[in-house]
């Protein structure tokens, strides 16, 4: 992540189911005020928006794999060692089954990784990075490793990043040290948990050099010095390692990176970099245009995809190891439920041309900007400080349960995907920018290829269902609320149970909903 206050080197601006054996799941962005009984469509108020959207079972389709959901961001290595830090973990992964975790500092000195006796000799220590990594997997995460930041002792410039705990951004100023270290840390790793283990971890090198977490000069040349450095001593303890970069903010750099690699033998396994959907054009595409919050991401990925299909090594898989819909902290984005539809859409727009988008980050325990002064601040987290979750970590859960293969579909806010039992799952949204909540859209469903009567079981996201926002402001925003309100923030975070609506007709089947701005919900149609 990148700090809030700096200033862009590259623009000199501020950056900071079923009929008998299958049945139907879909998953709606919509309002209702629904009770248990079986409700009918609804009549839409006054000015809302209009939708139908056609579902076709025998539909053409493509495999869909969870690549939104395979890794997730989080605050620095030391902070792994925090029992809420732990609890958040392990709530969002059985909220989404990821894979891996991803943070800065494994290197820095709170770690104690390195460090130099009185003669100046290197001196290792691996208590808490033993402890970090064996409580990963311990809670069934891998790490994604990102080499950073640089140790003091090591460091040829002392001038720290803003972060609040102050990483050294600097190139090393014994390159033969570096590599021995790197080289120690990584035999640690295989020694410990071995190579068929970590073989199946990833080794980024380093975090966005092309802004202020790297003070070599050029950035360019000198973070590719300091790849190869890195990249070949991994690759000396055992060639099955994985390696890549450049991890750059802003999706910069990977053409030249590929270009370079390529051109000078250096091993690289993957691509990785970063965007936020309030990147400037200029910023991301060397532009004037004004890109809406709700493209960026998507435009961002396909530059990347492009640029690494149109390279000298077309293969690499592409990782974008963070991103989120803004950089800054904003109450109304990332605590809130616009989430929801921001996400769905971004998903639906990136199939097929990532292999892994790591949102950032899975928990506010999380410190670049000090300790956290109140649940909802606009953190980036899924959960909110005292392991409140917020409606996207309700929204993530939702879409997990999304099928592995697509369906296509003649909408601009639809994804209608197939689990391998053959029941299908619809996610349907009504997107809105932020700033100013659109309209309520009527949305109405019509299905293909159901047999017999069918009635939906509905889950919602929205402003009073899985959101405890509306409840931390019913409380008068407390800074730091009392247990008490801590458990009633808890309840208005989870989420609803299924709601009954019927569909009417046979084929096609319909059901119609009305659809606010900043809602998602999951619907199971069956028997």
């Amino acid at each position: 992540m990148r700090c809030l206050n700096r200033i862009r080197p590259e623009s000199g601006k501020e950056h900071q189911l079923h009929a008998a054996p299958c049945f139907l799941v879909i998953s709606v962005i919509y309002m209702l005020s629904l009770s248990p009984r079986t409700v009918k469509s609804q009549t839409a108020p006054p000015g809302t928006a209009m939708e139908t959207i056609s579902i076709n079972s025998q539909a053409p389709s493509h495999p869909f794999p969870h690549y939104w959901e395979r890794m997730f961001g989080s605050g620095r290595a030391i902070l792994s060692l925090r029992e809420s830090y732990r609890r958040d973990l392990r709530s969002v992964k059985e909220a989404t089954d990821f894979e891996y975790i991803r943070f800065h500092g494994i290197l820095d000195h709170q770690v104690g990784l390195y460090g130099e006796d009185v003669q100046g000799k290197p001196v290792y220590n691996f208590s808490y990075v033993d402890q970090i990594y064996d409580g990963l997997l311990a809670s069934g995460a891998r790490p994604f490793v990102e080499i950073s930041f640089m140790p003091k002792e090591l460091a040829a410039n002392l001038t720290v990043h803003p972060f609040w705990y102050h990483p050294y951004p600097s190139p090393p100023k014994d390159w033969n040290r570096w590599s021995n270290l790197v080289q120690t840390f990584v035999h640690h790793l295989v020694d410990r948990y071995g190579i068929d283990e970590v073989s199946h971890w990833y080794f980024e090198v380093w975090n966005e050099p092309n802004i202020d977490f790297w003070s070599g000069e050029p950035k360019e040349s000198t973070y590719y010095h300091l790849y190869d450095v890195t990249a070949r001593s991994i690759k000396s303890v055992n060639p099955r390692l994985r390696v890549g970069g450049p991890a750059t903010a802003q999706a910069a750099w990977v053409d030249r990176f590929i270009k370079h690699c390529a051109e000078e033998n250096v091993p690289v396994d993957f691509v990785s970099t970063h965007v936020y959907a309030n990147d400037s054009a200029e910023d991301v595409f060397g532009t004037h245009e004004a890109i809406p919050r709700d493209q960026m991401v998507y435009r961002a990925v396909k530059k990347v995809h492009d640029q690494v299909k149109a390279s000298a090594k077309p293969d690499l898989p592409v990782i974008f190891s963070e991103y989120n819909a803004t950089y800054k902290n904003n109450v109304q984005i990332t605590d809130s439920p616009f989430m929801g539809p921001w996400l769905a859409h971004t998903i639906a727009q990136c199939d097929g041309l990532v292999n892994i988008l790591s949102y950032w980050a899975f928990s506010d325990v999380f410190e670049e900007q000090g300790v956290v002064k109140r649940p909802f601040y606009g953190g980036y987290g899924l959960i909110a400080a005292g392991n409140i979750p917020k409606a996207a970590f309700n929204d993530f859960k939702l879409l997990h349960q999304l099928g592995n293969e697509r369906l296509a579909v003649d909408s601009d806010s639809a994804l209608v995907t197939r689990r391998p039992d053959g029941s299908l799952v619809i996610a349907v949204w009504n997107y809105s920018p932020p700033e100013k909540a659109g309209p309520a859209k009527q949305v109405m469903l019509s299905f293909r290829g159901l047999r017999g009567d069918h009635s939906a079981r509905v889950q919602i996201v929205d402003r009073d269902r899985g959101s405890p926002l509306a409840m931390w402001e019913a409380l008068g925003r407390p800074d730091f609320p009392s247990r008490q309100q801590q458990e009633q923030l808890r309840d208005a975070a989870k989420l609803s149970p299924p709601q009954v609506v019927a569909l009417s007709g046979s084929d096609p089947a319909t059901m119609t909903l009305t659809l606010p701005p900043y809602a998602l919900a999951l619907v199971e149609i069956g028997k």
